[in-house]
């Protein structure tokens, strides 16, 4: 079922919406002529109205049972903000000049996530249009959007957004984004979409005042939980997949990250996840179209990635956290919060060996066991990363690992992820080593709100050893410290490491056994008390590579273990080259070396045999 406006042309347009706990509702169109046309209801509660002299950009609202006035809950344009009146959009008037785009597969996708707002001074959608030639020289071929849902205020990480069909106005709104995305495709760049579909936010949220979208039945961290299984709920599953729908066919989003999916509570036979799927995948056929879906998940549960028809959901693929702490935990020494469960070099081989850390293991953070074995599932569906806007944001001040840990180690993670069996994300300014912080941010207007919004950053840091203050979600200050610094890129070592990301992923591109996320044509050996670890990756017959990894502050001496023939050093962290410390290791390797990688270095070799 359709829902919202749908703009016919020559000034008629059909107007839709459900509420089916309202005795009546109207139409109210304000601009440009005032007027009011009552509208009718079908059997399943869908109100709808069919209108002439209506023409893109007229705003309206709906009356509710002769008293409230709300916007559109499917508005496609809130130009005024939550509160205020929603506008009609013509879709077919943006001139798309991407027919040649043919979306890009997991297997080659390299993923660079950004949040528009403070990814530039301007904070517009067409200001990271300026940007994108400079993603293409660093080499991703993906671009991720936080949430771009109309939220309150001008200040917001996205996830507080409250008409999911809307594109935020202060980013720049609908043509905005539909510029940015065609512009991406022009330069070969994918877009992938953050939208969220476990919760909305609490400011400008009138949609119980429509129908049973929420239940009590459960409730998430961030509020009152959607109802996907409830009476009724399956008006509110049409809800959501014809969002996915909308950025996918009105806006030629390559993929959806679907935010926090353990939030979505469902105890249906067909759970919402997999009738999501169901449903884009059918129409992506029909349509012709490469459409993926892209979940946010801490249950290490792999039915989310299983093919429905052996019981999965049948999404593309997955954030794997799992991955991101095992490194983390390794450079830094931090051991508080979930990041107790990690700390050990086999932590990080049974990460690059199977997707998930725990499969069914007990997580001391959790006090009891914690997920189920990936093993079957192929590389391509893990989406990994040393940085992301949660691991940086959720920090009490919002510190990235280069605050964090020496240049060397910058380098070191950036190996781990960029030659590792999986798809590679970065994080905005992670290439160079930006060191202004990402910090939580947001712009409400009910005081109550802000200060519950204080207090609950504040109760979130309380099982990790951070001590400071957190600095004040409200205060316009913290989004203008969370700009990043992009002049830093050409300066001393950050050119430097901005360089070596450049050429990591050059290799990853060009090397045949980097070049296919596979996952079970590895072999990883570890050295837990040298802190060593080493990674073999192989395509086919012939070429294979051979990574060593030391997580330690010191050189360290160890043997190592190859197949016969001769290994050509490609890549050396610790050389001058990359503002190293100089090199300990040699041009080629044969088996049984013993070999002395530098502090917190990382070598490349390859092999032809």
């Amino acid at each position: 079922m359709n829902i919202g406006t749908d703009y016919l042309g020559n000034g008629m347009c059909q107007f839709t919406v459900w509420a089916p706990s309202c005795r009546n509702v109207t139409l109210k169109i304000l601009e440009p002529e005032a007027r009011r046309a009552p509208m009718s209801r079908d059997p399943q509660g869908y109100w709808k109205v069919l209108q002439d002299n209506v023409c893109p950009g007229a705003t309206y609202r709906y009356v509710l049972d002769d008293e409230g006035e709300r916007p559109d809950p499917a508005s496609h344009e809130q130009p005024y903000g939550v509160h205020r009146e929603s506008r009609v959009v013509d879709h077919a008037d943006f001139h798309w000049t991407d027919g040649h785009w043919k979306g890009i597969s997991l297997d080659h996708m390299i993923a660079y996530e950004l949040h528009v707002g403070t990814f530039t001074p301007e904070g517009t959608f067409d200001a990271v249009i300026d940007r994108l030639e400079e993603l293409r020289e660093l080499g991703v071929n993906s671009v991720e959007l936080m949430p771009v849902a109309q939220f309150p205020g001008t200040r917001n990480w996205g996830y507080d957004g409250v008409y999911p069909f809307a594109v935020q106005d202060s980013y720049g709104g609908p043509s905005g984004l539909k510029r940015l995305v065609n512009a991406c495709h022009a330069l070969d760049l994918a877009v992938i979409l953050d939208v969220v579909y476990n919760h909305l936010g609490p400011e400008g949220n009138y949609l119980r005042e429509f129908g049973p979208y929420f239940t009590e039945t459960y409730r998430t961290p961030w509020g009152e939980a959607l109802n996907f299984d409830g009476p009724l709920s399956d008006h509110v599953r049409n809800f959501f997949i014809e969002n996915a729908l909308h950025w996918f066919r009105r806006y030629h989003v390559d993929a959806l990250r679907l935010d926090a999916v353990h939030g979505i509570f469902d105890s249906s036979a067909k759970p919402f996840l997999e009738e999501l799927a169901e449903k884009v995948s059918e129409v992506s056929r029909a349509e012709n179209k490469s459409w993926l879906l892209i979940a946010e998940s801490d249950l290490n549960d792999p039915r989310i990635l299983r093919p429905r028809e052996v019981g999965g959901f049948g999404l593309d693929a997955q954030w794997s956290d799992d991955f991101h702490h095992a490194v983390h935990t390794l450079l830094t020494g931090e051991t508080s919060g979930y990041y107790l469960d990690f700390g050990k070099v086999d932590h990080l081989a049974k990460a690059y060996s199977e997707g998930f850390v725990y499969s069914w293991d007990y997580s001391a953070y959790r006090r009891r066991r914690h997920g189920r074995s990936s093993l079957d599932r192929p590389g391509r569906q893990f989406v990994v990363c040393i940085q992301n806007h949660d691991q940086v944001g959720n920090r009490m001040l919002g510190e990235r690992l280069s605050l964090l840990v020496p240049f060397e180690a910058l380098k070191l993670a950036a190996g781990a992820l960029l030659l590792s069996p999986f798809v590679p994300l970065l994080f905005m300014g992670e290439e160079y080593g930006e060191e202004a912080p990402f910090l939580y941010f947001v712009d409400h207007s009910d005081a109550d709100l802000v200060a519950a919004v204080r207090e609950g950053r504040r109760r979130e840091f309380q099982s990790f050893s951070w001590h400071d203050t957190p600095p004040d979600p409200q205060d316009p200050d913290t989004m203008r410290k969370s700009r990043l610094n992009l002049r830093l890129r050409d300066q001393g070592k950050h050119g430097m490491l901005f360089r070596f990301y450049k050429e990591l992923i050059r290799i990853r591109k060009t090397l045949p056994a980097l070049q296919h996320p596979d996952k079970h044509a590895i072999e990883v050996t570890t050295y837990e008390v040298e802190r060593i670890l080493t990674l073999r990756r192989w395509y086919r017959a012939g070429a294979q590579s051979f990574i060593l990894f030391n997580f330690n502050d010191t050189p360290v001496p160890f043997p190592v273990s190859l197949p016969d023939g001769e290994w050509r050093k490609i890549l050396d962290s610790s050389s001058e080259t990359w503002g190293g410390p100089g090199t300990r290791l040699p041009e080629r390797l044969w088996d049984g070396n013993e070999v002395t990688p530098g502090a917190w270095g990382l070598a490349l070799y390859a092999s032809e045999v």
